[in-house]
């Protein structure tokens, strides 16, 4: 069993593989304060669950945009497994090309994603990663990574809604029957849903036309689910695609 570890700013998506195959996927809480004890006794309990035995897991790699808890995580695999995971980084071959201002500025959960979409779907492709943030990619024809927007996440923006306004509900993320909404409620998951899904619509036409070709396009994260679903674009859901480019990346390295 080979573990792959996504620390994202929300969540901490936890992959196991065997044989090449992903076999379970959890989620715990990032959280900074935590200790190198208590994330590798929620580790433990994670693998018992999936009835892992502690010898099965023989290797573990880590994509990480939370750098404090980097150490933290490899302590706490180390304590529990007996092993050092990699981290993708710098001295880390990942057979993708940076063709950006400053590579080091990449984030090792895009470069797990270009690795993974080279290798599985055709090229060139335009990737959309739904998370904390949203950030869509290009990858070229060669599997060199292009370039990328950031944008505020669903939750991110949802949360800032309810929060900075004194009437506006919290509401949970999911398509109401009608665009234009006859209720509070109605409303605001139009705007959320619908509108992010335009927003994803726009940003694809306008960067397959700045590329110049058409981009194959495919869609990745834990809010993926409920926006693509709505895009007009063809997008291909891949939900785990980042932990599928960790696994092939400890192939390249192990």
């Amino acid at each position: 069993m080979i573990l792959t570890l996504d620390i994202g700013n929300t969540h901490i998506v936890i992959g196991g593989f065997l044989d090449g195959e992903l076999q379970f996927v959890s989620r715990l809480s990032t959280n900074a304060k935590k200790t190198e004890d208590e994330y590798a006794a929620l580790l433990y309990d994670i693998t018992r669950l999936e009835d892992v035995k502690k010898p099965e897991v023989r290797g573990a790699i880590i994509s990480s945009v939370v750098p404090p808890l980097n150490a933290t995580l490899t302590q706490a695999i180390e304590k529990v497994y007996g092993i050092t995971p990699m981290i993708v980084g710098p001295g880390i071959k990942s057979g993708v090309n940076l063709l950006v201002d400053n590579p080091q500025q990449v984030g090792a959960d895009l470069v797990c994603s270009a690795a993974a979409v080279a290798q599985r779907h055709p090229l060139p492709a335009l990737v959309v990663d739904m998370g904390t943030a949203t950030k869509i990619s290009v990858i070229d024809e060669t599997g060199a990574f292009r370039g990328v927007s950031i944008i505020p996440g669903v939750q991110i923006a949802l949360s800032a809604l309810s929060g900075g306004t004194a009437q506006l509900p919290q509401i949970s993320l999911k398509a109401p029957k009608t665009i234009i909404g006859k209720n509070t409620v109605d409303s605001m998951q139009s705007g959320v849903v619908y509108g992010n899904a335009c927003l994803i619509d726009g940003m694809a036409e306008r960067m397959e036309a700045e590329f110049g070709a058409p981009l194959h396009k495919v869609a990745t994260g834990g809010i993926s689910k409920f926006i693509i679903p709505h895009c007009k674009t063809d997008f291909v859901l891949d939900e785990h695609l980042i932990l599928k480019g960790l696994y092939m990346i400890y192939e390249k390295n192990k």
